[in-house]
């Protein structure tokens, strides 16, 4: 039996939908029939936090800000983030959905740890909503983590801890440092730490690159190699104790993790 007592999961980028697409896809629309065009760089730069303080930090950014204030006359206010992002949820339901696909080896890795004794738990910066059709999806595929904790069930969301705290809580996991995040994006290698868990970023499945499987797949390969290693560098920089490219490369690092807690190692802050 593994020494780890549970594995917390992101989802989009991290477990289903490789590139981060689908928030991508929904808020470039909803700000576009705003009438404000956001790139996706801009759209990128905020991944991982709950949706509306995505568009939040979205209308905050100073490009956009003038634009809307130019477009609408008024500078932006918490009216127009509540407007954008229930218009944002079910677009993002409906590009989530279409985006659901496992990456791979996420099943195989949750199957070997379940038989070790690991529990599993996920955060995820959608609502309740937005993961309504993903986890019957995920589920099809092979992943149901025992928790999922979505955007606005806590008080705050990423990169505060409360969302895996409440995950942990809920699979009865402890101690923090026994726990491990994994995540594609900075604020939840931000979470992890807030916690007190093992971080480890995933640079190439998610949002740092951008890129599908197979568009990822047919860069050039000093392309592919500089892509991934700028996005290794963020997680690294967020203070990520690990970074692979994706789930499939997990194994060897949960085992060194594991190793690290049987010799009474904490996770360095």
């Amino acid at each position: 039996m593994s020494p780890i007592q549970a594995v917390v999961f992101d989802w989009a980028g991290t477990m289903i939908d490789f590139g981060c697409r689908a928030p991508v896809m929904a808020l470039r629309e909803v700000f576009s029939e705003a009438g404000i065009g956001i790139s996706e760089a801009e759209a990128r730069a905020d991944m991982g936090k709950a949706k509306r303080d995505h568009v939040r930090a979205l209308l905050a950014m100073p490009r956009l800000a003038k634009l809307w204030t130019e477009r609408h006359g008024a500078a932006s206010t918490e009216a127009d983030v509540d407007r954008l992002h229930d218009a944002v949820e079910p677009r993002m339901r409906a590009a989530a959905r279409d985006c659901a696909q496992l990456i791979p080896g996420a099943a195989e890795l949750v199957a070997e740890l379940r038989a070790r004794g690991v529990k599993i738990g996920s955060t995820t910066g959608y609502t309740r909503p937005m993961m309504a059709d993903i986890m019957p999806l995920a589920a099809e595929q092979g992943y149901a983590p025992e928790v999922v904790v979505c955007a606005g069930e806590t008080a705050a969301g990423r990169p505060s801890p409360l969302m895996m705290w409440k995950a942990l809580v809920e699979l009865g996991a402890w101690p923090a440092q026994a726990c491990v995040k994994v995540d594609d994006a900075v604020v939840g290698i931000g979470e992890g730490l807030e916690v007190g868990a093992w971080t480890v970023g995933l640079s190439a499945s998610g949002n740092g690159v951008g890129l599908s499987f197979d568009d990822l797949a047919q860069l050039p390969e000093a392309e592919r190699v500089a892509r991934v290693e700028a996005s290794a560098q963020a997680l690294r920089g967020a203070g990520a104790h690990y970074v692979v490219e994706s789930v499939a490369e997990l194994g060897p690092v949960l085992a060194e993790i594991a190793a690290r807690i049987e010799r009474g190692e904490r996770p360095a802050a």
